[in-house]
């Protein structure tokens, strides 16, 4: 079994590492705003199989993606409505998923379903990596139903070996729940509360003109 290689986020290289890693299908450990997420890329399919097999996450559960920047978005939904930009510009990077429709290239490794979950993490050196790679299917850096990791020891009891690469930030704040907004129809849904509220995305689309 080949070693995980683990570097610090304040090492030039660790960027340009994980670049390396995602090209060849593997998986990278990487702090959020939240907990550890492992990830692969958005349009492999093959890393994405890998990310499963590592994760031991059931494959009929959909993978929801990191982005870095909302342009990134145009790559995986169907359509981009103003209220959803809207949406994004005020409330990104935070604590807000978007369930939007699913764009014809994106995986069904991805998700089986016409919809895919996306979020901006407030993360300075997340939102850098992102930048730099594209969108990342990501998920917690766990074995399924596992402890949420919030270090990189955390990561290593249950993943052992099986990641390519840890991108060691020190502890992350710990799980916070992020608001799922379903957006990826002609009505508005929250479908999970968090710190992100309905009455005040209600309130940005009342100033900006941009009902649903």
């Amino acid at each position: 079994m080949t070693k995980t290689r683990v570097l610090p986020i304040i090492d030039p290289q660790a960027i340009p590492a994980a670049q390396v890693v995602l090209k060849c299908h593997g998986t990278i450990v990487f702090p959020t705003d939240t907990i550890y997420g492992i990830a692969a890329g958005a349009f492999d399919p093959e890393g994405i199989n890998r990310l499963y097999e590592v994760k031991q996450r059931p494959e009929q559960k959909a993978l929801p993606v990191l982005i870095g920047e909302p342009a990134q978005l145009e790559d995986l939904v169907l359509y981009l409505s103003d209220t959803v930009k809207a949406i994004a510009e005020a409330f990104w990077p935070g604590a807000l998923t978007l369930i939007l429709p699913k764009g014809p290239g994106v995986p069904s490794e991805l998700s089986p379903y016409p919809t895919i979950g996306v979020r901006m993490p407030n993360l300075g050196f997340t939102l850098k990596l992102l930048r730099s790679t594209g969108p990342l299917a990501t998920t917690s850096a766990n074995l399924s139903g596992g402890k949420n990791p919030t270090t990189v020891d955390d990561v290593c009891e249950q993943l052992q070996d099986r990641p390519d690469l840890i991108l060691d930030g020190g502890p992350t704040p710990g799980p916070v729940a992020s608001t799922v907004l379903d957006a990826s129809g002609p009505a508005l849904k929250v479908l999970r509360e968090g710190p992100v509220t309905l009455s005040a995305i209600e309130s940005l689309l009342n100033q900006e003109g941009n009902r649903p």
